[in-house]
């Protein structure tokens, strides 16, 4: 079945033309694909550096109908919600990255100047599949208005990117400690015994 959508829609199996960043082309697709009886499934995120996590969590989205829309959040975005050294990897890169995971079908850019719940409104996915925090059930509720359901699923890693950068700044930071802590003191010793000498 999923090669007649992709025969009907044109595309092909070339990453590029399943990448989207024109909102008329997105609702075009979308529209195509709803004439057709097809199932949509919408999930957004970072995705910086992709983990299994990411890979499971696609996967389960996938479940959910027949063809899965990830919305990517540009580097604007992620750099106003997690700060100024996020992301690590470019937006082009990750992009690229979740659209070679296997459940995906179409990954459409999240630009960070969009009005709030604007790829949502755009697509309008017969179901939409977020983790436990990124919704509240006030705001789940006026989803609705939007998607023929809301699927909330658990994080399916132990941990977050966010954890893993800090678990290795952490690490960094204590062989930073190890190797310049020696040096400092030793430093400081002769700096104090040139003055006291003076």
């Amino acid at each position: 079945m999923q090669s007649s959508f992709n025969s009907a829609l044109g595309f092909c199996l070339n990453a590029t033309e399943r990448m989207v960043d024109n909102q008329a082309r997105l609702a075009a697709i979308v529209e195509s694909l709803k004439t057709l009886g097809v199932k949509i499934v919408l999930t957004q995120g970072s995705y910086d550096l992709v983990h299994i996590g990411h890979a499971r969590y696609l996967e389960t989205a996938k479940k959910q109908g027949d063809i899965l829309i990830v919305g990517v959040d540009d580097d604007k975005k992620i750099q106003a919600r997690k700060g100024p050294e996020r992301p690590i990897v470019p937006q082009d890169e990750r992009m690229e990255m979740v659209l070679h995971l296997r459940p995906v079908d179409i990954v459409v850019l999240k630009k960070w100047k969009d009005p709030k719940w604007h790829l949502i409104k755009t697509v309008r996915p017969d179901v939409l599949v977020a983790t436990k925090d990124t919704y509240s059930k006030k705001e789940i509720k006026q989803l609705k208005k939007y998607c023929g359901k809301v699927v909330v699923l658990e994080r399916m890693a132990t941990t977050s990117t966010s954890a893993k950068i800090r678990h290795q700044q952490i690490k960094t930071a204590k062989k930073l400690e190890r190797s310049l802590t020696p040096k400092l003191v030793k430093a400081i010793q002769e700096a104090l015994a040139g003055v006291q000498q003076g």
